[in-house]
């Protein structure tokens, strides 16, 4: 049997769940202004990516660099969401 499929989806899983609320989080105490902090991390994940040997650590490196890259974008999208009203506001936080 093979599992190197389940691993790595699992792992993909794991991490994309991870930054659901890394964003939102994110959004609520920072604003978009922590969008270099997720592109840092990306550029890093892929530069981690490329001089791993094991299979397993890099392809999962290479899966938390881009969804560090794809929560830019959610992080921008998580601003209009909380303008909206879907999500609660941070009272303490200065506007944009």
């Amino acid at each position: 049997m093979n599992f190197h499929g389940i691993i790595l989806g699992l792992g993909t899983f794991l991490c994309i769940g991870l930054f659901h609320p890394i964003v939102i989080k994110g959004e609520y105490y920072f604003g978009v202004k922590c969008w270099p902090v997720f592109l840092i991390l990306g550029i890093a994940g892929c530069v981690g990516s490329l001089f791993v040997e094991n299979i397993y650590i890099s392809v999962l490196l290479g899966v938390f660099s881009f969804s560090s890259f794809w929560s830019i974008l959610e992080l921008f999208e998580q601003r209009e969401r909380v303008r909206k009203g879907w999500f609660p506001k941070n009272p303490k936080r200065n506007k944009d």
